[in-house]
């Protein structure tokens, strides 16, 4: 069982599907990424998770921020590091449940969905394929103490950004290019410029990406 919530769109293989997993961003829901199902290729069993913390009026969360400019924005890095359990948790319950490829798994955030994109893929090498990391960065205190670059060589990554981003700005971003390259892990960077969002090239480029590494 899985105390998430999520919607699919079943691939048109009858089993060993690759799943693609979609997490979205603070305030958000898991319709946001969905929007892109229908353009991903159809062999993809796609699923999109809703964070689990509800906000008010709506949308939802993976984890708190604080905006409280007397303590300075800060993040609940506990209340994230639960959410990267249940997402890893929620890979095993999508192959058990699901006509999928267990060690063909690709997961694509937005912002805080990237951000626990990347820690899943980093504290659950294993569970994971490729990773479509984007407008987030690389939180390394919801990170392993040591990572061992034997366990995550198998890892692909396509990182990319809006250059003129005034939520994260880009130099987080660009950190990741440096992370990645320290543990010899595949991975390509791009930035787009645009703000907070997801541009049409930058949409074709990891659509292309991920043809070639599903």
């Amino acid at each position: 069982m899985t105390d998430l919530h999520y919607i699919t769109r079943p691939s048109t293989l009858k089993e060993n599907a690759p799943l693609l997993i979609m997490s979205h961003g603070y305030g958000s829901d898991e319709n946001d990424l969905f929007s892109f199902a229908s353009e991903l290729p159809e062999e993809l069993f796609i699923i999109s998770l809703r964070a689990p913390y509800q906000m008010q009026p709506y949308g939802n969360a993976w984890y708190a921020i604080n905006f409280d400019a007397v303590q300075g924005k800060w993040s609940d890095d506990e209340q994230a590091k639960g959410s990267v359990a249940k997402i890893a948790d929620f890979i095993d319950y999508a192959c058990q449940t699901y006509p999928i490829n267990p060690d063909n798994v690709t997961l694509l955030g937005f912002s805080q969905g990237t951000i626990l994109s990347y820690a899943v893929a980093l504290n659950h090498p294993k569970k994971v394929k490729n990773i479509v990391a984007l407008s987030g960065y690389i939180n390394e205190d919801i990170l392993p103490d040591r990572i061992d670059d034997q366990d995550v060589s198998h890892l692909n990554f396509f990182c990319s950004h809006g250059s003129v981003d005034q939520v994260i700005p880009a130099d987080w971003a660009r950190k990741a290019t440096g992370f990645l390259s320290a543990l010899n892990i595949n991975h390509i960077y791009k930035e787009y410029p645009v703000g907070h969002g997801v541009a049409p090239q930058n949409f074709y480029d990891f659509k292309d990406w991920l043809v070639k590494y599903i």
